[in-house]
């Protein structure tokens, strides 16, 4: 699914801005945090878990991509609901957040890990978190979750075991046996 339409962002009272204009991270997270308050309860009402939800920079241009999953898995029909509801609230909701396309999905088996709860959920599975700024003299780090424990992700790494502060977390993701 795609769309491609012109879109603005109205000013808001939680806009943070420099000079008139929103930095890059800035404007991402606050299209992420208006597409997490909208999508995550027409979700629910479908009995859809929004599992994560990311704006970003891809080589086509910029991305607005939603996974979405259910217990017994979604199906292709899940996916067209939640994009064409998603895309009829951005046409009205967000005016300028630029050219972009819309992809809603399934998790799949490298699921993103966007919840404070999803590292419990998916203790002892193996997972790769990056960081932001570096943690340990790392960035990236791949290990056995272990949960989270006073705003601290543990995992298992095959270096120890090491605690990753939830705040400097920028990506993470379950792997299989990379």
């Amino acid at each position: 699914m795609s769309a491609s339409k012109k879109k603005e962002i109205p000013p808001a009272a939680d806009d943070r801005r420099r000079g008139g204009r929103m930095t890059g991270p800035e404007k991402e997270a606050l299209v992420i945090e208006r597409v997490n308050r909208f999508a995550e309860p027409l979700c629910a009402a479908e009995g859809i878990e929004l599992v994560h939800a990311e704006y970003l920079r891809d080589r086509g241009g910029r991305v607005l991509r939603l996974y979405i999953d259910r217990p017994e898995g979604v199906s292709l029909d899940d996916c067209a609901w939640i994009s064409r509801q998603v895309s009829d609230w951005l046409d009205v909701s967000l005016d300028d957040i630029g050219p972009y396309s819309l992809e809603v999905s399934s998790p799949g088996p490298e699921r993103p890990l966007g919840k404070t709860s999803d590292y419990d959920r998916f203790r002892d599975r193996r997972a790769k978190i990056s960081v932001s700024p570096s943690w340990q003299g790392k960035k990236n780090f791949t290990g056995i979750l272990k949960g989270v424990s006073g705003g601290e992700v543990l995992l298992e790494t095959v270096e120890g075991a090491v605690a990753i502060p939830l705040k400097q977390i920028r990506r993470a993701r379950l792997v299989d046996g990379e």
